[in-house]
C-alpha cells in the first residue's frame, strides 16, 4: 500500500482551528508513565507529538503504543532521525531542516526512512522545518550541525517558508528549539502567514496560554509545548 499523504492539519488551517500539541520525548519518559502524564494534559490538548533530537533506538514505538492505549487523541511522530519512524501512530511529520544545509537533515535521512514508510499506513506531512534563534544552543542545532535563523532577519525566514511552499512542502514549522528562552517573535509568524497558504506550527519556549493566543492571532493553526509540560511549568 502507498503512503496516505492527506493533511488533516491542512483542514484545519482551512477551517480556522486553532490547535494545541503536546511534545512527549521517549529519551525523557518511559511507556509505564504514560497513564499519568496524559492525567497533566492541558484541556486545550487537540494532538501529542512523539520525537526528539537524541531518541536511542527501539524507544519510540513503545512509548506510542503506550499513548494508543490510553488516549484516541491522534499521535504524529516529530522524529529526529529514520530510526524513529513506527507504524504505530497516526502520522508523521516528515521532516526537512530548510534553515540548515547539512543534506543529512534535507534528504539523507528520509531517503533511509523509505523501507520503512513504503507500505505504511501513516499519514505523511511533507514539513518545512525551520530552527530560529531561541537564545540558546539547543538539541537541533548540535545534532544537525547547523546555526538557527536569527529572528530579526525575517526577510530570510519569510523567503525560506515561500521557498518550502513552492517546493511542495505542505506545513512549516517555525521552531526556537527545547527549552528556548525566546519563543519566536509573533511578528515573524506574522510576516510568514501573510504570504504563504499552508499552515503554521510554532514551537519551542512556549510556557503560557497568553503568548499561545499572540502566536495563534499572528496566524499559527498549531503551536507545541514541550520543555514547559516535561517540568510542570506550563502555565494554562
Amino acid at each position: 500500500m502507498k503512503p496516505q499523504r492527506s493533511n488533516t492539519l491542512y483542514k484545519a488551517f482551512l477551517e480556522g482551528q486553532e490547535l494545541f500539541a503536546i511534545l512527549i520525548d521517549p529519551d525523557k519518559t518511559q511507556p509505564k508513565q504514560i497513564p499519568q502524564h496524559l492525567k497533566k494534559l492541558p484541556n486545550q490538548t487537540t494532538h501529542i507529538f512523539v520525537g526528539g533530537s537524541t531518541v536511542q533506538k527501539d524507544q519510540t514505538e513503545p512509548l506510542v503504543k503506550a499513548l494508543k492505549q490510553h488516549t484516541t487523541l491522534p499521535v504524529f511522530l516529530f522524529p529526529g532521525d529514520a530510526s524513529q519512524i513506527t507504524n504505530t501512530a497516526d502520522a508523521l511529520l516528515f521532516l526537512s531542516l530548510l534553515s540548515g544545509r547539512n543534506p543529512e537533515f534535507l534528504i539523507e535521512q528520509h531517503v533511509k526512512a523509505i523501507p520503512k514508510l513504503i507500505s505504511t499506513n501513516l499519514e505523511i506531512i511533507p514539513t518545512a522545518y525551520l530552527l530560529i534563534d531561541g537564545g540558546i544552543k539547543t538539541a537541533v542545532q548540535r545534532v544537525s550541525n547547523t546555526k538557527p535563523m536569527a529572528q530579526n532577519n525575517i526577510d530570510a525566514i519569510v523567503n525560506t517558508a515561500l521557498a518550502a511552499e513552492f517546493s511542495g512542502k505542505k506545513l512549516i514549522y517555525l521552531e526556537a528549539g527545547s527549552g528556548a528562552k525566546q519563543f519566536v517573535n509573533p511578528e515573524i509568524v506574522r510576516a510568514v502567514s501573510r504570504v504563504i497558504s499552508i499552515p503554521i506550527i510554532v514551537g519551542g519556549g512556549l510556557r503560557d496560554n497568553n503568548t499561545i493566543a499572540e502566536i495563534y492571532k499572528a496566524g499559527a493553526t498549531m503551536v507545541v509545548v514541550g520543555t514547559a509540560f516535561e517540568n510542570n511549568s506550563f502555565k494554562s
